[in-house]
């Protein structure tokens, strides 16, 4: 059964945090959501917290890291709702913090790049083919970057690593998408409130050395963001947003 006459989103890490504020904000604004995550219950957990009077929501299981699995989730949208209008490229980890470069494991390297780098990249290039291949041709990339896209954090190479390089994967899709009507933007966010930025309300190192508590923002002012950008027309595009609790430590840092 495809759905008719609503916009189609493929929301990734859409089990808690960030990802889960934006697949809830979408359906309660009338999009159909394919939810994207590791675990089945959490996404299962997602869709049920919006309500029954929202469209369709699909939950796909989905590691980001294998091909097989990214294939296998662009499938079951187009088998359910036909195209896709908007990827939301959110899945990522972390990684071990507070690990000194010197002292990372190279096993838990690879695991941050193959989330938030190979990942991202595994589902823009699926979103790209299908945006390319359906009519009416287009549509919209928004890939998840970070302050950290900008400026580190103490013992975080490995996250900020492929933070950086996520806004070159950004900027070349937005330029590569140009002639297919396809395009790509990149959010920035700074110490959304989620169960992954809870530890700095007690401190966290900061980069002279003191551990200091930080600022957070409501997650659904993110969420908002995201789809402002994402309702735009695509002749317009938000290439690059920063969206921050207004008093973190960000400008100025270090």
């Amino acid at each position: 059964m495809k759905v008719k006459g609503t916009k189609i989103a493929i929301v990734t890490g859409a089990g808690s945090g960030i990802g889960r504020a934006v697949a809830v904000e979408l359906l309660r604004t009338g999009w159909s959501v394919a939810l994207a995550g590791r675990r089945a219950e959490r996404l299962a957990e997602t869709a049920a917290g919006v309500g029954t009077e929202t469209p369709e929501a699909l939950c796909v299981r989905t590691d980001v890291s294998r091909p097989g699995d990214v294939d296998a989730l662009f499938a079951a949208v187009r088998e359910r709702f036909g195209r896709l209008d908007l990827l939301f490229n959110n899945a990522g980890t972390f990684g071990p913090g507070g690990v000194p470069v010197e002292e990372l494991d190279y096993a838990a390297w690879r695991h941050v790049v193959d989330t938030n780098l190979n990942g991202a990249f595994l589902c823009a290039q699926a979103a790209y083919r299908q945006m390319k291949e359906q009519d009416p041709q287009g549509g919209r990339i928004i890939n998840n970057g970070s302050i950290s896209a900008h400026t580190p954090r103490p013992h975080s190479v490995a996250y900020t690593a492929t933070k950086h390089a996520l806004t070159g994967l950004t900027k070349s899709l937005s330029l590569d998408g140009r002639p297919y009507n396809i395009a790509v933007g990149q959010i920035d966010i700074g110490n959304a409130a989620t169960d992954m930025t809870e530890r700095m309300r007690n401190g966290v190192l900061q980069a002279n050395g003191e551990l200091m508590p930080e600022p957070v923002m409501d997650v659904e002012d993110v969420a908002r963001t995201v789809r402002h950008m994402a309702e735009l027309p695509l002749e317009a595009n938000v290439q690059f947003a920063t969206v921050m609790a207004t008093t973190m430590p960000y400008v100025g840092r270090g």
